[in-house]
């Protein structure tokens, strides 16, 4: 488990939160409802919930509705995510990790320092670095020459 600057009850806020964002998911085909909290540098918050669509690849995962309202907003920077998610009207009963996209997508704006909290309740979460989820990433020094293995 990966330590962060985040307290415990920081972190439980943060799960809250995404738990929160949940409640507004989209998902009238797979009913698997996901709820994220991004939390940028300078603290501010920013949730997100999957939204489906029925020709499907229009569909947004929460990670990215959180990113992209963040970014949208002019804020780049961010050090810790939260994700929860279950099938519609079932409680949490395993980690939801993001996909690899998300992480792709993560890793543009949050690096592979990145903690990404992925839980079942506030009491019964993991933690892992984006480096661990997304190993050998690609992003933003790749595209100016350097490497990602620097």
């Amino acid at each position: 488990m990966m330590s962060t600057k985040l307290t415990l009850e920081e972190k439980k806020d943060l799960i809250r939160m995404a738990f929160a964002a949940r409640k507004f998911a989209y998902t009238p085909y797979s009913h698997f409802q996901v709820g994220a909290a991004l939390r940028a540098k300078d603290g501010t918050i920013f949730t997100g919930c999957n939204i489906e669509n029925a020709s499907f690849t229009p569909t947004i995962c929460a990670e990215r509705t959180a990113l992209f309202k963040a970014v949208s907003q002019g804020v780049h920077e961010f050090t810790d995510i939260a994700i929860v998610g279950s099938k519609e009207g079932e409680v949490n009963e395993q980690i939801t990790s993001p996909c690899g996209v998300c992480r792709q997508a993560l890793f543009e704006f949050g690096g592979k320092d990145l903690n990404v909290i992925m839980a079942k309740s506030e009491d019964d979460f993991i933690e892992e670095d984006l480096n661990t989820l997304l190993p050998y990433g690609f992003g933003p020094s790749n595209v100016e020459g350097n490497s990602a293995l620097d």
